[in-house]
This record gives C-alpha cells, sequence and structure tokens, in this order.
C-alpha cells in the first residue's frame, strides 16, 4: 500500500513545475548594459546587371554583361561568372546563384 502513495506524491509535483515553466523567461546576460539590442543584419542589396549578349563558339564563351565582354570563370565587381549557356549565364554573388537571361525578341513576321 506504502509503494501506491509514493506513486501519487510525485503528481502535485510535477504539476506545479508545469505551471510555473509557462511564467519562465529568458535569463538575460548580466554584462549586457541596459536597453542593448542585437543589431540585425540588414540584407544585401542585390546588384542588377544587364545581359546584352551571349557568343558561343567551339573554343569559348563570352557573356556581355554591363557593356563589357566576361568569360567563364572570370571575377567582376565582386561577382564570379559561373557559367555561359546559350539562353543565360549563372552568376555566383555574396554566395548565391543569380540566372541572368536573355530577353526574347519579338518575333516580325513578314507582310508577304
Amino acid at each position: 500500500m506504502a509503494s501506491h502513495g509514493y506513486r501519487f506524491c510525485w503528481i502535485p509535483v510535477v504539476v506545479s513545475l508545469m505551471l510555473l515553466g509557462a511564467d519562465v523567461h529568458a535569463l538575460q546576460d548580466p554584462t549586457r548594459p541596459n536597453g542593448f539590442r542585437v543589431p540585425q543584419a540588414e540584407p544585401a542589396q542585390q546588384r542588377s546587371f544587364d545581359l546584352a549578349s551571349i557568343i558561343i563558339g567551339t573554343d569559348r564563351r563570352i557573356a556581355v554583361i554591363d557593356g563589357q565582354a566576361r568569360r567563364e570563370g572570370q571575377t567582376f565587381d565582386g561577382v564570379r561568372l559561373r557559367r555561359i549557356h546559350p539562353d543565360r549565364v549563372e552568376l555566383v554573388d555574396q554566395g548565391r546563384v543569380r540566372i541572368l537571361r536573355l530577353d526574347t525578341l519579338p518575333q516580325v513576321r513578314s507582310s508577304q
């Protein structure tokens, strides 16, 4: 019989700990000055690039970006030109891959 009473005596302790745990707040660093806030990292603004044309030959690939001819693997303005495809280029900007696509030209039909 004593073992059954021992089992139930923990229930009030567990319930009270659960209720007390609801009001617990995160501990503050005692060495941090009052009113100190950790500055939030501002997202870097994404730079815009103008892909004007792509030239693919048997031994080279060139993309004209912002009026300058660029080759695969070349780095400019802190950005690396990773890969040149027939219709797009891949840039690595701040560790992220960005895709620049060629603007499609409107189709012109003859009036004949």
